[in-house]
């Protein structure tokens, strides 16, 4: 049985090397932000003006149970989803879990780069999201770094490149 979660930083690559080794390997992919939304019929960003982010850490802490039980799949965790509740420690008892590490100059060309909305960064500036970017990953790298296994994804910024996260995440896995 493979159940592979993938964490790390909004930005880092999760949902794009997930798909990735999701499809390599021939199992579904789920994003546990799109699963929430699937199940609630609202987007993150609705739950998050509507129940603030504490509504929105119960509902996602209560779906990533649901998720965290499915077998032969890879799940992409939300940025947040790790340093809430126990989830870190739940995490690791599920499955193989792989955290994308990038620093934050990385991650906030690639947030400047993607389309999506992002609910935390919202009306900042350039600066201001560079600074946010930066103080929190420095609050929540205590838990990303419990992480059965880290991955370097500071280059990942190419077909092959996304490639090669994904070939050195099934060597680290034995997939």
């Amino acid at each position: 049985m493979v159940r592979v979660i993938i964490i790390g930083y909004m930005g880092a690559g999760k949902t794009t090397v997930g798909k990735a080794l999701a499809k390599q390997l021939g199992i579904p992919f789920y994003d546990l932000d799109w699963y929430i939304e699937s199940r609630m019929r609202k987007t993150v960003a609705q739950i998050f003006s509507e129940r603030g982010e504490e509504g929105f850490r119960k509902i996602e802490h209560a779906m990533l149970h649901e998720v965290a039980e499915f077998e032969n799949v890879i799940i992409s965790c939300g940025g947040g989803t790790p340093c809430f509740f126990d989830n870190m420690q739940y995490l690791n008892s599920m499955g193989d879990t792989i955290y994308l590490k990038a620093t934050p100059e990385v991650l906030h060309k690639h947030l400047m780069m993607g389309k999506g909305v992002r609910p935390l960064l919202l009306n900042k500036t350039p600066e201001e999201v560079q600074t946010f970017i930066t103080e929190q990953l420095a609050l929540r790298e205590p838990y990303y770094s419990t992480a059965l296994h880290t991955l370097d994804v500071n280059l990942l910024d190419s077909y092959d490149k996304i490639n090669i996260s994904v070939r050195k995440i099934r060597e680290m896995l034995n997939l």
